[in-house]
């Protein structure tokens, strides 16, 4: 007996057992009731464990097993009832004898099993003489589903020379039989493409290396996998599946010049920086591990250079320094690369760098001239005569053939020439004396050409210094405003000077201070110089007044320590202040202030009292004025204001007096006087009646209330103060405008009322009164 024919047997045994249990507890409960015995009888169920086989296909019902009571004594007393799932369409069972048929093919796939009920009852008192019991009909497989790849087709990586054995990847197929019944699901994997580089599980499925592969070689294989049923058995079914399986890169080639000598050139005129030329070495590898760094070994590092493109991963050498034709034409350089990442699993194999030659050549240019130096400085005192030399620049032609050159120095177009340079032998002269004070350095830049070809030009800077000579005497550095006043005693300091020098002392400037010659003998003041470039201002008197002299004016004689000294006399003045003997700097201003206007102070306190006279009268004048611009009315005056009153019944006209109190606009506090209405021409006149008919968009409408507007502004009875003028129309949004009389200059019987009658019957009796009068005034 196998396994699962074992499995399937205990199963069973599990579920008759509490069937077992509860018939006999129900037998015993039965016979209580229906008999009065005191003895149990042990009763059961009788059957095997029943299969249906799946995808059976027959005309009549298919036996499936049967069942029985120990009670059943084969006389067909007893009726059997089968009740679940399926149970009489799926299922059925003969009555008699409780074998069970199945009518339908079955699909395992879809329901495993099926759960019914029996129940065993007497045919005479239809009474149960077995317990309803549960028991299950399981589908036994078939093999009728072929295995499936569900996740294919698979892509697997694997770095190249990987060794035998190494997991690539795994493949797994499902078969939709039951796997714990028979070998239908059990599957068994092949290899049927990929030998003899790959190897398959049977089992498992997992694809292993079988030999060491170089990806330089092929970088990918197409491997077929094949998975069988019933483990491998002759009838069972099968599947493929393709696994595409790429060989990653690892770096296990070195890098390789293709050539071992290189021939370049370069111009002896290139820059620094500028490209010699190119090399490249050949990588198998790809990616990072094709990525290689180049550089130079040997005595010309100094004046090649080489860098590495990552992205076209060349060598690119570039000048380090320039090279001149004239003093080697030829360069040797060694070329070295090597690998950036290595694997040090294949260091074995060889270091990972390679080494060339490259042969440089240096090609002649016409050069520019070549000046002895790159910048010059040159020196020259200031104030030298016009044609004075300043200094000689020197250039050549570095070329063999040595063309001479031409000078010239470029002149700027703000700038002014001050120097010249012979175009020959390249003597700088100055044009006109120059001035330290003014710029104490010149520089200039100076060309040289080539006289056979003028495009070779090359520039030097030439920078001048103006040597400073003592040409500029001493003098004070500022005005000094210097005052004493009248009641100052003598030897009494009243100012400290000092002197500023514009040229330029080698060891530092040094002044000696002293009175004139013709203010020593006669001067109210004394100078004493401090030894420290200042000096101070001493009265030689005590007392002074300002009727006798106002202003005094010192010369001092200020001596610089320059070669050839140089002095020069500088006038302090100094004014008399009405003061003790403090000096208030502000009163003293104001008191020289006064004595150069020729004015005393009472002069002053006098033209200021006539100014504040003149304001007062003019103030007082403007206050008049306001005064008169007052209202005459004493009294508060009331607002003015017309009363509106809005009714909806048809009035009588003129003869209608009580709807409106015109009396209600005069006051008893001010009555205005009669003023005759303005002659509104007949003109006007239309416009107010056609105003009743429109919007105050209109145009008419604004020109009649600019109207009342002007008449209101030139009113002399006017109030003061701004009033509310309010016009109200009658027959607002009526055709036939306004019936009053009021704003009107002409009488009655100056009009015609026969369109009255046009109106309609509303204004009959109105039309039919205006009539009448006409006629009997006629």
């Amino acid at each position: 007996m196998n396994c699962s024919a074992l499995l399937s047997l205990i199963l069973m045994l599990v579920q008759l057992w509490p069937c077992s249990a509860s018939t006999q507890n129900h037998n015993a409960h039965n016979t209580a009731q229906s008999f009065t015995a005191v003895r149990r009888v042990k009763r059961a169920w009788v059957w095997e464990p029943l299969f249906v086989t799946e995808e059976q296909t027959s005309m009549v019902p298919v036996y499936v097993g049967q069942l029985k009571s120990d009670l059943d004594k084969q006389n067909g007393n007893l009726q059997y009832i089968l009740t679940g799932e399926g149970a009489g369409s799926i299922f059925i069972i003969d009555e008699k004898n409780g074998k069970i048929y199945v009518t339908q093919k079955l699909d395992r796939e879809k329901k495993p099993f099926y759960t019914l009920r029996a129940q065993a009852i007497n045919r005479s008192t239809q009474l149960p003489v077995e317990p309803e019991s549960e028991f299950i009909i399981k589908v036994r497989d078939v093999n009728d589903h072929e295995p499936q790849f569900l996740d294919g087709p698979y892509t697997a990586t694997v770095p190249e020379m990987s060794p035998e054995g190494t997991s690539v990847a795994r493949v797994t197929a499902t078969d939709g039989d039951d796997p714990s019944y028979g070998n239908n699901a059990r599957l068994l994997y092949s290899l049927i493409q990929g030998q003899p580089y790959f190897s398959v599980e049977p089992t498992t499925g997992v694809i292993r290396m079988a030999s060491q592969m170089d990806r330089e070689t092929k970088d990918q294989y197409l491997v077929i996998i094949q998975a069988k049923d019933m483990v491998g058995q002759p009838g069972a079914f099968s599947a493929t599946a393709t696994v595409t399986i790429n060989l990653s890169d690892i770096n296990d080639n070195p890098p390789k010049f293709p050539q071992r000598l290189y021939y370049m050139s370069v111009s002896e005129e290139s820059p620094v920086g500028a490209t010699v030329g190119k090399v490249f070495a050949e990588d198998n590898d790809i990616g990072e591990n094709a990525a290689m760094n180049y550089s130079i070994e040997g005595d010309n590092s100094d004046v090649f250079d080489i860098i590495t493109n990552n992205d076209t991963q060349e060598g690119i050498i570039i000048l380090k320094k320039r090279v001149d034709y004239e003093k080697k034409r030829r360069y040797g350089i060694r070329a070295k690369v090597v690998n950036r990442y290595i694997d040090d699993r294949f260091l074995k194999e060889g270091p990972f760098e390679d080494t060339t030659i490259v042969k440089i050549n240096v090609e002649d240019a016409d050069e520019p001239p070549v000046f002895s130096l790159e910048d010059y400085v040159m020196e020259i005192p200031e104030g030298a005569v016009s044609g004075s030399l300043v200094g000689v620049v020197t250039a050549r032609d570095p070329d063999d053939d040595d063309c001479p050159v031409r000078y010239s120095i470029v002149h700027g177009m703000h700038l002014k020439r001050l120097f010249s340079i012979n175009e020959h032998n390249g003597t700088i002269i100055t044009t006109e004396p120059l001035d330290r004070e003014i710029a104490s350095w010149h520089n200039i830049t100076v060309t040289a050409t080539e006289t056979r070809n003028p495009e070779k030009i090359s520039e030097a800077n030439v920078y001048i210094q103006v040597l400073d000579v003592n040409d500029h005497a001493p003098e004070f550095p500022k005005y000094y405003e210097t005052f004493v006043c009248e009641n100052a005693v003598s030897g009494q300091l009243i100012q400290s000077i000092s002197a500023v020098d514009h040229d330029d002392a080698a060891e530092g400037h040094h002044f000696y201070f002293s009175l004139a010659q013709e203010a020593t003998n006669n001067s109210s003041f004394t100078v004493k110089d401090n030894q420290d470039n200042t000096a101070g201002i001493f009265t030689a008197k005590s007392g002074f007044r300002r009727q006798e002299q106002f202003y005094f004016y010192l010369p001092v004689l200020i001596l610089d320590n320059g070669t050839p000294p140089l002095t020069s006399t500088n006038t302090l003045t100094i004014t008399l202040c009405d003061c003790d003997t403090e000096v208030n700097t502000f009163y003293c201003r104001y008191g020289a202030f006064m004595y150069a206007m020729g004015l005393s102070t009472e002069a002053l306190i006098a033209v200021l009292a006539c100014i504040l006279i003149l304001l007062v009268f003019f103030l007082a004048i403007i206050a008049i004025r306001q005064q008169r611009k007052k209202s005459p009315f004493p009294e508060k005056m009331e607002e003015f204001r017309e009363n509106i009153v809005r009714y909806d019944d048809e009035g009588g006209g003129e003869e209608d007096t009580e709807a409106f109190d015109i009396s209600a606009l005069r006051t008893r506090t001010v009555m205005r006087p009669h003023k005759p209405r303005k002659k509104v021409t007949t003109e006007i006149h239309s416009l107010y009646r056609q105003s009743l008919q429109v919007g105050p968009d209109s145009a008419i409408f604004r020109q009649f209330i600019s109207e009342k507007l002007e008449e209101a502004n030139t009113d002399p009875c006017a109030p003061p103060y701004d009033s509310l003028q309010t016009y109200a129309f009658e027959g607002t949004g009526s055709l036939a405008g306004s019936l009053s009389s009021l704003g009107s200059n002409t009488s009655d019987t100056d009009q015609s009322y026969d369109y009255l009658t046009d109106w309609g019957p509303h204004f009959k009796q109105l039309a039919g009164m205006y009539t009448s009068q006409r006629s009997v005034r006629d």
